[in-house]
């Protein structure tokens, strides 16, 4: 089964930092998607400089909750997917 880690963010740096190194280590056998919002905090070079690893999807606006899942989760391809919050240890 091919698992996706799905993680929306907007202007996130501070919660990425502090969560996406634990959801890294526990989650071996996913794929981790970070589906940016266009933060303006650093949030998309804190991910491609310290977690090159992960795919970084990059939207041109912030389309909100719903609106930025959907887009981002268009450029996914797994069998399963889990939309986690970038506020989870």
């Amino acid at each position: 089964m091919k698992l996706a880690i799905a993680i929306l963010n907007w202007n996130g740096k501070k919660l990425l930092k502090r969560f996406l190194p634990s959801v890294i280590k526990n989650s071996p056998e996913a794929s981790v998607f970070i589906i940016d919002n266009a933060s303006d905090d650093g949030s998309q070079n804190y991910i491609i400089k310290n977690h090159p690893g992960l795919q970084l999807i990059q939207l041109d606006a912030n389309f909100g909750f719903a609106g930025g899942y959907n887009r981002g989760l268009k450029k996914i391809n797994a069998e399963l997917v889990c939309l986690l919050n970038n506020d989870v240890l």
